[in-house]
């Protein structure tokens, strides 16, 4: 499994603030291999992947392919993956 990409279901919102497409941009600019897995809006509830994995319902949230979740403010995580922290493609 690569690494998965939690994000909202607006895969469209293409647009300098939005948190789950800075870190998607961040992703696709460092190369990094991905899988999108768009979570429910507005019942945040029905995130249980996100819930267990990350303990809270807000996205942007990686899935690494060892089972181990990643959630910071969407600033800080596109910072991490552009320090290349998640690697880049093979």
């Amino acid at each position: 499994m690569p690494l998965r990409l939690h994000r909202c279901w607006a895969t469209w919102a293409k647009y300098p603030g939005h948190p789950c497409w800075r870190v998607q941009q961040a992703l696709d600019e460092m190369g990094v291999e991905y899988e999108v897995v768009r979570e429910p809006w507005p019942r945040r509830g029905r995130r249980t992947a996100v819930i267990a994995g990350t303990g809270g319902k807000d996205v942007p949230a990686l899935e690494r392919e060892d089972g181990t979740w990643y959630r910071e403010e969407s600033e800080e995580m596109a910072s991490a993956i552009r320090a290349g922290r998640f690697g880049r493609a093979a």
